[in-house]
């Protein structure tokens, strides 16, 4: 199988708020969290490979609230940085990670209840509305990644509501409580300070479960469905790419990434051969769209 076509792959960005600043992620060698000021020239290299598109991640270093308003800012980092790819690379598709971890006070993906656990439908209300200001500032695709029940319908019937209905949505329809996130968690500065994500992210030990989610997601009006991680989830994503006419993305998280180059750096296996094998299997295994930190270097690793 040839190796996969740089339009396939997605890039994943780190936006920040501030100025000047390019600042490399100890965790995950290679990648920098950028301000919108140095954004185009952090993307331009990356953008004349090919790739086909960036999905960008924001966050917060202001005070942070226990609903995450910062993440439905209409001056935050991400909506800023929209316009800028826009302009800057027409050709480039530009999607919007939509979660509220990285600015709720407390670092879940949505409000607390009373008794401390996340409150889904508030969740939904606040996922709508960041959904809803990525498509006002120009995203092409909106991805909500908080696995909370509903939140797909809540945002397609925010963007219906409001004219946007060409814009996509990409769903992190199967995404794992993984060990894999946290070189990421790093990056967003997104851990949560009490308790974990499994109540509300998919049991990786249920299939039959984790591929009911992207079934529901597909019915709630989703473009795109995810599969998420990817490495350790390829009968996932294969036995997904069998039961949708969706188009399917992996997701090639940091835990992913960061092992490779660990492994290299030991000198116990070759990046390049490491990189181009795990990429194919994603192709092979049936994604659409490989979404991965590996883009950056594409020309590099398709040799």
């Amino acid at each position: 199988m040839p190796f996969p076509a740089a339009s396939k792959l997605v890039w994943p960005v780190f936006v920040v708020e501030g100025k000047g600043r390019m600042e490399e992620i100890p965790s995950m060698p290679g990648q920098c969290r950028v301000s919108v000021d140095r954004l185009e020239e952090w993307v331009a290299p990356v953008a004349a490979q090919g790739v086909g598109g960036v999905l960008l991640f924001g966050q917060t270093e202001q005070d942070k609230d226990a609903a995450g308003s910062g993440a439905f800012d209409p001056r935050g980092a991400v909506q800023q940085a929209i316009p800028v790819l826009k302009r800057a690379f027409p050709s480039c598709v530009v999607m919007t990670d939509v979660c509220l971890c990285a600015y709720t006070s407390h670092g879940h993906c949505g409000p607390l209840d009373r008794h401390g656990q996340v409150d889904n439908d508030a969740s939904c209300e606040l996922l709508a509305k960041t959904a809803l200001s990525h498509a006002q500032a120009g995203a092409d695709v909106v991805a909500p990644s908080a696995m909370m029940d509903g939140q797909v319908m809540a945002i397609r019937d925010a963007l219906d509501e409001n004219d946007f209905d060409q814009t996509l949505l990409m769903a992190y329809s199967t995404k794992f409580a993984s060990a894999m996130y946290g070189p990421f968690r790093d990056a967003e500065n997104s851990s949560p300070s009490a308790g974990d994500r499994k109540g509300y992210q998919a049991s990786y030990a249920n299939l039959r479960a984790a591929l009911r989610e992207s079934d529901l997601d597909e019915e709630e009006g989703a473009d795109i469905l995810m599969v998420k991680p990817s490495l350790f989830y390829l009968d996932v994503l294969a036995k997904l790419r069998e039961r949708t006419d969706l188009p399917v993305a992996a997701y090639n998280v940091s835990g992913e990434y960061s092992m490779l180059i660990a492994t290299a750096e030991r000198g116990w296996g070759d990046l390049h051969g490491m990189v181009r094998e795990s990429l194919t299997a994603l192709d092979r295994a049936g994604a659409d769209l490989i979404i991965s930190y590996w883009a950056s270097r594409y020309a590099e690793f398709a040799q």
